[in-house]
């Protein structure tokens, strides 16, 4: 199948390099010129522009976009949209927030161009082990996208799946990156919790290896911390600044608007939040506070020369 592939970065051109093995005629973008030649270096055709991406692939069209939400996705769908044709299709499978697709999508078939929205989860790792993909949009453009999904998942007959109309797949990415937030934070908070039993001197990378296989939390991020925890065992260097791309913030803002409870996803959200405070004003406020009710002695900052 021919595919236009617009985004290479980590996880867009090892998808790119996946398809590829996969004999898949891949056509690719991006705007740095470097991340186009390394594709065509592993077999991809390259484009040094959207409109030369486009004219590359014969219609009707499957283009592919590996952008970061926002802005980003609505300029490369106006510099691509001229260079279409009614029929074409579109994937965007980044981590666009829903409603947006569900825009996009509506403005898109006035043009008669189709979009399909695809939550990819995997990371760089999927180029060996394949992507988890949820997958929103008509039956009609997703079946006539099933050769590129089953190459890029798992296995022909695991690891995608078709979840409903526009907007379900990234719905359910959005949600998905919101129960990954909360493991996160449960993996972070039990290790410290090993760490400060100073009485066992646990050898924590030895703890999570052990963990890995035949437990009820094995997981792939708990082989991700078993290894993070063999190469730096103290995380030395490592400074307790968690960022958050967004998806966390949708999650509880949903969660808000249709009324069910989230705490966990919540909490974990707000951790990441606390994590990005040099000097916090809340917990100082405490301690101020415990001073003033209760005569507690509070700890000064030392004062800087």
């Amino acid at each position: 199948m021919d595919l236009g592939m617009i985004g290479l970065g980590r996880m867009g051109g090892s998808m790119a390099r996946r398809l590829i093995r996969a004999r898949h005629r891949v056509v690719g973008y991006a705007p740095r010129p470097e991340s186009v030649r390394a594709l065509v270096a592993d077999g991809a055709l390259g484009a040094d522009s959207l409109a030369a991406l486009a004219a590359q692939l014969p219609p009707p069209r499957h283009v592919w976009m590996m952008i970061p939400a926002g802005e980003a996705v609505d300029e490369a769908l106006a510099g691509l949209r001229p260079h279409l044709s009614p029929g074409d299709l579109l994937v965007d499978g980044g981590n666009s927030n829903y409603r947006d697709s569900q825009r996009r999508g509506a403005e898109l078939a006035r043009a008669g161009v189709e979009l399909v929205d695809a939550g990819v989860s995997g990371g760089i790792w999927g180029l060996d082990n394949g992507y988890g993909l949820m997958v929103g949009g008509t039956t009609e453009a997703v079946e006539r996208l099933r050769p590129v999904l089953e190459a890029l998942a798992p296995a022909p007959d695991r690891g995608w799946a078709h979840l409903g109309p526009l907007g379900a797949g990234h719905f359910a990415k959005m949600v998905h990156n919101g129960i990954e937030y909360g493991m996160m934070q449960a993996l972070g908070e039990g290790f410290a919790l090993l760490a400060a039993k100073e009485e066992f001197g646990y050898d924590l990378a030895h703890v999570a290896e052990a963990w890995r296989d035949g437990t009820v939390i094995r997981s792939w991020l708990m082989d991700l911390a078993a290894a993070a925890l063999a190469d730096n065992p103290s995380l030395e260097g490592l400074a307790a600044w968690v960022e958050d791309s967004g998806e966390g913030r949708w999650t509880a803002h949903e969660a808000i608007d249709l009324g069910v409870p989230a705490p966990v996803i919540t909490q974990a959200l707000f951790a990441r939040f606390r994590s990005r405070l040099p000097r916090n004003f809340a917990d100082r406020l405490i301690a101020s506070l415990r001073a003033q009710f209760g005569g507690h002695a509070v700890q000064r900052e030392p004062r800087e020369e």
